[in-house]
């Protein structure tokens, strides 16, 4: 059973974050990205360095591809606030990084973002809930990651420049330069 917590779903590897689990929470948000009129904008996809993740990333796009909606996949793993650049720097009405973030080595899990790069609200999450419902036992129809890349419903980029260049924009470089300081990043 997919049920949203705080920041997300999450579930342990190979009893509920499968594949089969992937695809009908992604099913879900295509079905309430087609009622919003937003399909057409389509999603942007992330995912970090935990076992399965990259996998289940192109499960999303599959599904995504599947129902006719373009996505946007992040061509490596990435931090979460990476891909929620992501989403509002290229104007997504919704986007997914496939995370577990602090949780023990044996979870996995999908946050939802919503326009603008931030949080699906309690409200969207509850949404897509429902639609996860009524998908059950209906059959998913999919597109396999490397023929969604040959028909340009999925296209993979990679924003680490941009988002380096964005945080760089709001640090005074030439004040911390003066300084003295040895900073890593």
């Amino acid at each position: 059973m997919i049920k949203f917590g705080t920041g997300g779903w999450r579930a342990v590897i190979g009893e509920e974050f499968t594949k089969d689990n992937v695809q009908r929470l992604t099913a879900a948000l295509c079905a309430l990205m087609g009622e919003r009129g937003v399909a057409q904008r389509g999603l942007c996809i992330g995912y970090d360095r935990r076992f399965l993740s990259l996998e289940a990333a192109r499960w999303v796009s599959e599904v995504c591809a599947g129902a006719g909606i373009p996505c946007l996949v992040l061509d490596r793993e990435a931090p979460t606030p990476l891909i929620m650049f992501t989403v509002r720097e290229e104007g997504f009405p919704y986007g997914m990084a496939v995370t577990a973030s602090h949780n023990p080595a044996i979870y996995n899990g999908i946050k939802v973002f919503t326009e603008g790069g931030r949080d699906a609200t309690e409200e969207v999450t509850d949404e897509l809930e429902r639609h996860i419902a009524r998908l059950a036992g209906e059959p998913i129809p999919v597109i396999p990651y490397a023929d969604a890349l040959e028909k340009g419903l999925a296209r993979e980029i990679n924003p680490l420049n941009a988002y380096i260049d964005s945080i760089l924009s709001l640090v005074d470089v030439d004040a911390v330069k003066d300084a003295g300081l040895k900073i890593a990043l």
